[in-house]
C-alpha cells in the first residue's frame, strides 16, 4: 500500500486557524472599541490591492504571460501579492500551469473531480505527490526577483500581510492592531477564499459557454468578488487571452487594469484570442444545446455554417484592406472605395446570418 503524502502542518494550521480567529477577533474588537468606518475602508483597499496583484500578477502575467509589463510593475506584483498568503509566484504559477495542462485529471493539483472541498482548500494540506510538483516553471525560475521572493516568501508575506496594514492604520491615526486585524487577518481570509472559489465553485456552478470538455464554468457572481476571474469557462478555452470577461460590459477589473497599464506605456503585447475562434467555440456549444432540445441537426448546422462563412469572409476582406491601407502606393483610391463597399456588404451579411441564428435559438 502506497504511503500517503506528508501532511503540511503549517498550511493546515494557518488555513484552519485564520478563519476561526477572524470570526472571533473581529466581532470582539468591534464590541470593545466600537465600529469605525475607516477600518472597513482599510479592509476594502487592502483587499483590492491584494486580489488585483494575484489576478493581474500571479495569474495573467506570471502564469499565462498574457501580456508583457515593465519590470517595476512585475516587482510590485511580487511584493504586494505576497501579502495574500497564497504562496510564492513560482509555486503558485507552477501549480496553475499544471492545472491547465492536466485539468480534471489525476494530475490536476486541485481537480474538482476529487470533491468541492478538496479543490477549494484540502489539496494544500498534503505534499503534492506528482513527479512534476517541484519542477518549477523554468522561465520563472530563471528570474532573480522571482527566486528571491520564493526564498524569503514567509518574511515578505508577514511584513506585507500584517505589518503594512498595521502601520497604515497607525499613520492615519487609528489603532495599529485594528489595522492588523482588518487590513491583515480578515483581508487575508477573504482574499484567500475568494481565490479558492475559482478552483472549486467556478468548476461546479455556472454556464459552460465555450466548451464542455472541462468542468470550468462562467459565473458572474464569482467574477464580481474575484476581479473578473469568474468567467472561467472562457479562460480555460482561451487561457492566453489577457481578458477573462470578453465583452466591455462584463465585470473584469483586471482586464481594465491591464489596459490602463498599456495606455500609459507600462504594458505591451496584450494577447487576444481570435474573434473567429471565440465565435466558433460558442456556436459549437450552442449547436449542441439546440440539438439536445430537439432542433433539426441539419438546420442547425446550416445556420451555423452560414454564420461562420460570413465571419470568415468579413475577416478576409478586412485583412486585405488593412494590408492595402498600410501601403498607399500599391492600390488606387477606387480600389479602396470598392473594398470598403465590399466590407460593408460583408458586415450586413454577417449581422443577418447571426440574427437568423439568434432568432432560431429563441424559437426552440
Amino acid at each position: 500500500m502506497a504511503n500517503k503524502p506528508r501532511v503540511i502542518w503549517y498550511n493546515v494550521v494557518f488555513l484552519v486557524l485564520t478563519p476561526i480567529l477572524a470570526t472571533i477577533l473581529v466581532p470582539l474588537y468591534i464590541w470593545q472599541n466600537g465600529f469605525n468606518w475607516w477600518y472597513l475602508a482599510l479592509f476594502a483597499i487592502a483587499f483590492s490591492f491584494s486580489n488585483m496583484s494575484i489576478t493581474s500578477g500571479y495569474h495573467r502575467y506570471f502564469s499565462h504571460r498574457s501580456y508583457d509589463t515593465h519590470p517595476a510593475v512585475a516587482w510590485l506584483y511580487l511584493f504586494v501579492a505576497s501579502g495574500a498568503f497564497q504562496g510564492s509566484a513560482l509555486q503558485w504559477s507552477t501549480d496553475h500551469r499544471r492545472h491547465h495542462l492536466e485539468v480534471d485529471t489525476e494530475g490536476d493539483p486541485y481537480s474538482i473531480n476529487k470533491g468541492f472541498w478538496f479543490a477549494h482548500v484540502i489539496w494544500m494540506f498534503r505534499e503534492d505527490p506528482h513527479p512534476q510538483a517541484r519542477n518549477y516553471a523554468q522561465d520563472l525560475n530563471q528570474n532573480h526577483w522571482i527566486r528571491l521572493q520564493h526564498r524569503y516568501y514567509l518574511w515578505i508575506a508577514s511584513f506585507v500581510g500584517f505589518v503594512i496594514p498595521g502601520l497604515a492604520a497607525w499613520a492615519c491615526g487609528l489603532d495599529f492592531w485594528g489595522g492588523v486585524l482588518f487590513g491583515g487577518l480578515l483581508r487575508i481570509v477573504c482574499t484567500q477564499h475568494s481565490t479558492f472559489l475559482i478552483n472549486s465553485a467556478a468548476h461546479k456552478f455556472g454556464r459552460q459557454t465555450y466548451t464542455d470538455k472541462y468542468t470550468a464554468r462562467d459565473n458572474l457572481i464569482l467574477a464580481f468578488f474575484t476581479f473578473g476571474e469568474g468567467y472561467h469557462n472562457f479562460h480555460h478555452s482561451f487561457q492566453a487571452d489577457y481578458r477573462n470577461g470578453l465583452h466591455w460590459y462584463q465585470w473584469d477589473p483586471t482586464k481594465w487594469w491591464i489596459e490602463i497599464l498599456a495606455l500609459v506605456g507600462l504594458a505591451r503585447r496584450l494577447k487576444r484570442a481570435r474573434i473567429e475562434d471565440i465565435m466558433k467555440a460558442r456556436l459549437a456549444m450552442e449547436e449542441r444545446l439546440l440539438v439536445a432540445r430537439g432542433a433539426s441537426s441539419e438546420r442547425v448546422t446550416q445556420l451555423k455554417l452560414r454564420v461562420e462563412e460570413a465571419q470568415k469572409t468579413l475577416r478576409s476582406l478586412r485583412d486585405s484592406y488593412q494590408l492595402a491601407k498600410d501601403d498607399f502606393n500599391t492600390r488606387s483610391r477606387n480600389w479602396k472605395r470598392m473594398m470598403r463597399a465590399e466590407i460593408r456588404m460583408a458586415e450586413i451579411e454577417f449581422r443577418s446570418a447571426y440574427c437568423q441564428w439568434r432568432t432560431f435559438q429563441r424559437a426552440i
